[in-house]
């Protein structure tokens, strides 16, 4: 019971909000509309417009976002879809911290999730903090 509180639930939740993300994003991509429309601040919005602007980069991170959702929802090296996703994870973060505070719960799972899913799968990443000796 114990791993299942611990691993599959914020594995799944964690696949399924940024499985969810990545639908969205492709959306905008081929309609140029968003499916979900939460609210975001004026400042926030521009930062989205400004990612989507770029050209290439909305794109890669939904792509991204894509790959490291299907990894945590099929169990399939899910350690590598946490490394894909928690770079995009620290951006969401401090995007609601900073320029859309209304999305403070959501980042507040994404903390709690991906932290919980980060200790289980500690063993994983253990050589990328190692010293070289």
């Amino acid at each position: 019971m114990k791993h299942v509180l611990l691993t599959t639930i914020p594995r799944i939740v964690l696949g399924l909000i940024f499985l969810i993300g990545a639908i969205d994003g492709f959306a905008y991509i081929f309609t140029g509309d968003h499916l979900i429309h939460p609210p975001t601040s004026d400042s926030g919005a521009a930062f989205q417009a400004a990612l989507q602007a770029v050209g290439f980069f909305w794109p890669l991170m939904k792509i991204v976002q894509l790959i490291g959702a299907l990894c945590l929802l099929t169990n399939r090296a899910p350690a590598l879809g946490l490394a894909l996703l928690s770079p995009i994870m620290v951006v969401i973060v401090l995007f609601h911290l900073v320029l859309n505070p209304s999305g403070i719960p959501v980042a507040i799972i994404l903390v709690v999730t991906g932290g919980l899913l980060a200790y289980q799968y500690r063993g994983h990443f253990a050589r990328l903090v190692s010293t070289v000796q």
